[in-house]
């Protein structure tokens, strides 16, 4: 393009001046010589012009240039030094968090080497009592061969903990506590609670002796009665239970045998009852606030860490005897007394819910509502009320219904969950029993949740569906829905639920329900646990940090050696 310019300027400069030698030549009558030295003098004068002009252009141009160059280097050095500044604050966050790191990692260093030396003094009291019993087998070997042999046997040694004697009402093992806890076939882990430990005994003592007298059980006996306390794994169980109850000594404790299951004492009790003295005692249990809050976990599958509680409701008679869910429900919907005990159950789930965000803002709670309590139009709109007022917690608190009760719900009842959903309160699924569901529907209506029981999963010919059950998570979750696999028992069905993609797991294998702390109720507890837990007695703090369970063990062991 510039080279064309150039070329139309001289073309230009040089028609001009050809038209000057022209005009000089034709009408001023000047000769051809004159005229065309006066034309080339022209041509000359314009060249420099042009040549003059394009440079001071040019300069201009590049001056320009050169001062927008400048200010661009200008911004570019700003950011660099924006970029230093950055660099360095980030530096110096590394190395505070190192700092940090190091100082948090240095008790347990320490609290490591302590362990450590604990376990050689472990491995040399061992060794020396290795060495003490290799001295003396010579001698008890020649002692046997010349003693004369007894036809009484000697008893076989117990726990150091004797079996507590019988007594009518009072709760003899874990199942009696839990019977719902009671599958067809217990697992020894199930019938253990966690020892309490001894009120006055520290890491550096030994637990006093029981004076009563220790009896074995007999030869046929199950293993679950060979001890009466045993310890459960360290770590295993995110809650604990509140102490068991003692009972006084006898002057012959009775031999234990098999716990009876409470839940067929109950159903004796109210088998002999009427209806209505049924209804009574239920009505006065929830008058008088016997109504007792049970939370179970509900882990992630397959890492098994705490991601919601479901609260379980149990009441209490006057003599202190447990009704458990399944034994007073279908009474209390006949009595009309579940929108009352709806209304208490919501209100301590929002005290434990308010307790458990404090703490972790990950965590949920699943409560029970019975839909006798949407349909009563007495006790609903001061139900909605409180919601109302605590919806900010809504996102942590789920409503659960019956697979039952759901598809009998009428105009009323619908109208009022599309109300709770409203608040942002979610539902779930529970007690299903037909696979064949719409997931799209539920989540329409608020269900962000389904259970299911793991035997139905697992057994695909019990289960009424359309689809094979491990398609059916996938399923719920393209709906936003997740499923929840409950009463899981054994080691084997935590580990065939992971093949159907299941990611949340409920049941005794993880822990059974635990009571509540009565002062979570109260609102005057200043700890953070919500779940009541063993009492035992406090950790002891070594230099400023707090001693683990290992540490505690080798110390008691120690202590013992």
């Amino acid at each position: 393009m510039g080279r064309l310019t150039a070329v139309f300027v001289a073309t230009c400069m040089v028609l001009i001046a050809c038209s000057i030698g022209a005009v000089l030549y034709l009408r001023f009558g000047l000769s051809g010589a004159d005229s065309a030295i006066v034309a080339l003098t022209a041509l000359t004068a314009l060249a420099l012009y042009n040549a003059v002009s394009t440079r001071l252009y040019d300069r201009g141009d590049f001056g320009g240039q050169v001062s927008e160059l400048s200010r661009g280097t200008a911004d570019l050095a700003r950011q660099v030094a924006e970029v230093n500044r950055r660099v360095a604050a980030i530096e110096g966050n590394a190395h505070a968090a190192v700092e940090r790191t190091l100082a948090a990692t240095h008790p347990i260093t320490a609290e490591m080497g302590e362990v450590g030396g604990l376990i050689r003094q472990i491995a040399e009291t061992v060794a020396a009592h290795d060495t003490q019993l290799k001295v003396l087998a010579p001698g008890v070997a020649a002692a046997s061969a010349t003693s004369v042999p007894t036809v009484k046997p000697m008893p076989p040694i117990a726990p150091a903990v004797a079996a507590p004697p019988a007594e009518t009402g009072a709760p003899r093992s874990f199942e009696s506590r839990f019977p719902e806890s009671s599958p067809a076939e217990p697992s020894s882990a199930e019938l253990k609670p966690a020892e309490p430990g001894f009120a006055g005994a520290g890491p550096f003592q030994t637990p006093p002796v029981d004076p009563r007298p220790v009896y074995a059980p007999p030869p046929d006996a199950p293993l679950g009665q060979a001890k009466a306390v045993e310890t459960e794994p360290v770590g295993t169980d995110p809650v604990g239970l509140k102490p068991p109850e003692t009972e006084p000594p006898q002057s012959a404790p009775a031999e234990p045998g098999p716990a009876e299951p409470a839940a067929s004492r109950i159903g004796g009790r109210f088998k002999d009852m009427q209806p209505a003295a049924v209804v009574a005692m239920i009505r006065d249990a929830v008058d008088a606030n016997r109504v007792d809050l049970f939370l179970q976990p509900i882990v992630t599958l397959p890492q098994r860490k705490v991601r919601f509680y479901e609260a379980v409701a149990r009441l209490r008679a006057g003599d202190g005897e447990q009704f458990m869910a399944g034994d007073f429900l279908s009474h209390a919907e006949a009595g009309g007394l579940m929108p009352k005990i709806d209304n208490l159950m919501v209100f301590r789930c929002v005290q434990v819910v308010r307790r458990l965000l404090s703490k972790n803002r990950e965590i949920g709670l699943f409560c029970n509502v019975s839909p006798t309590t949407l349909a009563d139009s007495g006790s609903f709109p001061q139900f909605m009320e409180f919601l109302e007022a605590n919806k900010a917690i809504a996102p942590a608190l789920v409503f659960e219904f019956t697979q039952s009760a759901l598809r009998q719900m009428g105009a009323t009842e619908t109208e009022r969950l599309a109300a709770l959903a409203q608040r942002g309160y979610r539902f779930s699924l529970d007690n299903v029993t037909d696979l064949r569901i719409e997931p799209r529907d539920l989540s329409e209506r608020g269900f962000r949740y389904v259970k299911v029981q793991a035997s139905l999963l697992l057994n695909r010919a019990a289960a009424p569906t359309d689809i094979h059950p491990a398609d059916f998570a996938g399923l719920l979750s393209r709906s936003g829905i997740d499923l929840i696999a409950a009463k899981i028992e054994s080691e084997s069905s935590a580990v065939d639920l992971l093949d159907y993609d299941v990611k949340f797991g409920q049941g005794f294998l993880f822990s059974p329900p635990r009571p509540v702390r009565p002062e979570v109720m109260q609102g005057v507890s200043e700890r953070n646990d919500v779940v009541a837990r063993d009492a035992g007695p406090p950790p002891t703090p070594v230099a400023g940090h707090r001693l683990s369970s290992l540490a505690q063990l080798a110390r008691g062991v120690v202590a013992r050696n």
